[in-house]
């Protein structure tokens, strides 16, 4: 996430009215935890509502609710530039949140603020960390000083070692409601009907369906469904499908295929369940395992691993299915 040149104010995102005025209670009853864990669905706007919620914690003078915009506090962190503000996410091409990385938050956390009565260190994403680094981080998590807040944000809490999320206090944020969504949306592509297409192509995710369509990428993805539908239909195909995936790095491959199974399972009948459950919960435990090795720097081959993936799923689906046609996808999606 870029923390430089933000705007004066960063209030949460439409849909986080709620859990923004329950993160508000907290703070003017004393009670906002040391240590928070935003967790839910990746692409909704959790580092969002992570960032509000840390510029709020440095301002000097909030008003209405957020961040005043105007103090020295939001003009530092609006920079960049807070000394008692850390944000922590992969470096570079790395895909991982090194131990390197945690012992230097781990000796901010324990300075004294320089700036004002709070420090703020975020994690994005949480789950990134590696294990050594997860295990430096527990010391600033069991041990806290007082006026640390420490945000960690996750999209796959099973990707977090127990040890981590046992001592935070768990702040789930669910799929937002797509009456919310899509009059945000709206100010983008300037129709509904578009805006709809858009949230349902990206499986009711509205920062992702903001990503396709700045990054016009509606068509390949319709693309890309289209192939998975076609091996889920039981048609041989796989040589066709890989090369639709070969412009995404492999996780966001993976998760986008394991996004597909999950919004299958939502659309059958029990009949087509009992067949083709355990053979599909395989394949996404699979994925799963393939998605973490990516995250801790695995490197495997991109188009063997997909190739195999492909094969399998019309395996398990195209037999369950019996080559019928798959119906379209709802939108509706199975998250941790």
């Amino acid at each position: 996430m870029n923390l430089t040149e933000l705007p004066a104010i960063s209030p949460p995102l439409p849909w986080q009215s709620v859990p923004w005025a329950r993160l508000q209670e907290q703070l003017a009853a004393g009670q906002l935890p040391h240590a928070l864990l935003l967790s839910g669905p990746a692409e909704i706007g959790k580092n969002r509502l992570a960032l509000a919620l840390a510029r709020l914690l440095l301002c000097h003078a909030p008003q209405a609710g957020h961040n005043c915009g105007h103090c020295s506090g939001c003009q530092y962190s609006r920079a960049g530039s807070h000394g008692d503000f850390r944000w922590l996410q992969p470096e570079g091409k790395s895909r991982v949140i090194k131990i390197e990385q945690i012992r230097d938050a781990v000796a901010f956390a324990f300075r004294t603020a320089g700036f004002g009565k709070r420090k703020v260190l975020v994690l994005a994403p949480a789950e990134s960390m590696t294990v050594a680094a997860a295990n430096a981080l527990l010391k600033c998590l069991e041990e806290p000083s007082s006026n640390t807040h420490i945000v960690l944000v996750c999209d796959r809490l099973q990707g977090l070692p127990a040890t981590v999320r046992s001592r935070c206090q768990q702040f789930p944020l669910p799929l937002p409601d797509r009456e919310f969504c899509l009059p945000w949306l709206d100010h983008l592509s300037g129709d509904r009907t578009a805006s709809a297409r858009l949230l349902q192509l990206a499986a009711g995710k509205p920062l992702r369906a903001e990503r396709l369509f700045h990054d016009c990428g509606v068509e390949p993805l319709e693309a890309r469904r289209a192939g998975l539908a076609a091996l889920a239909a039981g048609q041989p195909q796989v040589a066709r499908v890989a090369p639709l995936f070969g412009q995404l790095e492999l996780p966001a491959a993976l998760a986008e295929v394991a996004e597909f199974l999950q919004q299958w399972l939502c659309l059958q009948d029990g009949a087509t369940l009992r067949n083709a459950a355990r053979p599909v919960f395989g394949l996404l435990d699979r994925l799963c395992v393939l998605q973490r090795a990516a995250d801790a720097g695995s490197n495997p081959n991109p188009q063997l691993v997909l190739e195999s993936i492909f094969i399998d799923l019309q395996n398990c689906l195209g037999s369950a299915t019996g080559g019928a046609t798959m119906k379209p996808f709802s939108g509706r999606v199975i998250y941790d």
